[in-house]
């Protein structure tokens, strides 16, 4: 007889969405997908959702006509992973993702705004986005009132080579460095 460990179940993107179109998963239930696990994501407060219209605002405003800005989006970026990034920068295309979801090769900047899970994006999070290749991330954290720039990323590392604290002054994308955010101004 063996002796073999049950192994966890990995969910993969397509059950994701099966437990969306189901029920299962409700819109409200704020679920996202991670390495085939479902983690629940902490509920948005105050600070958090304005933090969010304030850049998408000041993003849309400086990128309108050369890429899309977008908050709350799924993004897939494998079998077994579908965040939902706070916002997202994207490459142009004509069906304005109607027909599929954005996958890391469309992503010229991700934001994750950090209020209590923070260290989670900077850490969990930001090795998969590396490894997936996302070319710049964004982490704000609330705790420190700082804002973490991520460039560079090592997919075989999973990590980013350029990992920068950014405390004042006003901070550009770089695929955009004429559109900027102040720093203060999100604190």
């Amino acid at each position: 007889m063996s002796s073999q460990m049950p192994a966890p179940w990995r969910f993969s993107v397509a059950d994701f969405h099966r437990l969306g179109e189901v029920g299962i998963i409700k819109p409200r239930d704020r679920v996202e997908l991670i390495e085939g696990e479902l983690l629940s994501m902490a509920p948005m407060g105050s600070w958090h959702a304005a933090t969010i219209a304030l850049l998408h605002e000041a993003l849309l405003l400086g990128l309108a006509g050369r890429a899309i800005v977008s908050s709350q989006t799924p993004l897939v970026l494998d079998d077994y992973s579908e965040p939902e990034p706070d916002l997202l920068v994207l490459r142009p295309r004509a069906d304005r993702y109607r027909d599929a979801l954005p996958g890391p090769g469309d992503v010229l900047l991700l934001i994750e705004v950090g209020d209590t899970t923070a260290h989670y994006d900077r850490s969990l999070k930001a090795a998969l986005y590396a490894r997936h290749g996302i070319l710049e991330l964004w982490v704000v954290d609330r705790q420190s009132q700082v804002v973490w720039v991520h460039r560079q990323p090592q997919a075989t590392a999973s990590r980013y080579d350029e990992v920068r604290r950014v405390e004042h002054g006003r901070l550009a994308p770089m695929a955009f460095p004429a559109v900027g955010v102040e720093i203060a101004g999100l604190f």
